[in-house]
């Protein structure tokens, strides 16, 4: 039986909101508003246990990582599309590990005493109010009403620290740049004194990268992010490469931070031969400086109305 409810939602979503493009390498993922959300679209026939089967994959679960972005799980019979914020789930898919597929693998059950998903290993959750555009709304809209201020390097390493921090990791800014850390725009951390002892073998690359995401009481590395605000884009691939190909199996999450005018240069810089041959250009991704700003206070904002 063929989707036709992908169809129907991308019209809808062009008639809310204009602008909608669909993002390279994806046949699922796509961009709406003047990059105010983006969109990842899974369908799934209801099954006979009244369930439905979906695969997320690692690829495309990237290009989500910091920004604005929902994951949209269409089913049939269904009254309003789910819409499930990506911020609210990415700490499960950081405990989760993917399928040999490379998928994440997720269940809905729609049930009358409230919808919920099911990750492998991670529980399920109730999603009943993840239901209609509202949750699209408000996303677009609060994207449009911050004002991003100019960020420089020390800035930008200062809320990639902060968001990390709030997610539970342990934070390696390299020791030169920390007095440079501005408190005045995030909620103070505590930096690393050294980096975990497993990773001699690549010490002197991972000293050197802006900041550094480490799993605590793992001692295993998280993410790895470059802030190339005035450095060329090619010095901070050839770095997370080394780490990559000295130690293939430390880490997953590679970062290039940059401004918009840049995207291009990186685009182009990760396509060498070198990156391609080494698998860089598959665990790449690139953050623009506003949208650091925009995670960094999503971040904030939620750990706030709990704290309320």
């Amino acid at each position: 039986m063929p989707n036709l409810l992908k169809p129907v939602l991308l019209s809808e979503l062009k008639k809310r909101y204009g602008l909608l493009r669909k993002l390279p390498g994806s046949e699922s993922l796509y961009e709406i508003g003047d990059r105010a959300a983006r969109i990842y679209i899974r369908y799934s026939k209801v099954h006979k246990r009244h369930e439905a089967f979906y695969g997320l994959r690692r690829e495309d679960l990237r290009q989500l990582d910091g920004l604005p972005s929902v994951i949209c799980f269409l089913w049939d019979g269904q009254a309003e599309p789910l819409f499930v914020p990506m911020a609210d789930y990415e700490e499960v898919f950081q405990s989760c590990t993917p399928a040999k597929d490379g998928q994440y693998k997720a269940m809905i059950f729609p049930q009358d005493e409230g919808t919920e998903i099911y990750f492998p290993k991670a529980g399920r959750f109730n999603v009943e109010g993840n239901f209609g555009y509202g949750v699209l709304d408000n996303l677009v809209e609060a994207a449009k009403l911050k004002e991003v201020p100019d960020l420089s390097h020390p800035q930008v390493q200062t809320l990639l620290g902060a968001v990390g921090a709030s997610k539970g990791y342990d934070i390696w800014i390299p020791a030169k740049d920390r007095y440079s850390l501005d408190w005045g725009i995030a909620r103070k951390f505590d930096c690393r004194e050294r980096l975990p002892d497993a990773f001699d073998s690549v010490k002197p690359i991972l000293q050197e990268i802006d900041v550094i995401w480490i799993r605590r009481g793992a001692s295993e590395l998280g993410a790895l992010f470059e802030v190339e605000h005035s450095t060329p884009v090619y010095s901070g691939l050839l770095r997370f490469n080394d780490v990559l190909l000295t130690a293939p199996r430390s880490v997953s999450r590679f970062t290039v931070v940059s401004n918009d005018a840049r995207r291009s240069l990186f685009v182009r810089q990760l396509n060498r031969p070198t990156f391609r041959t080494s698998g860089l250009s598959e665990l790449c991704t690139f953050l623009q400086y506003m949208d650091v700003f925009g995670w960094h206070r999503r971040i904030t904002e939620g750990i706030d109305k709990v704290q309320r």
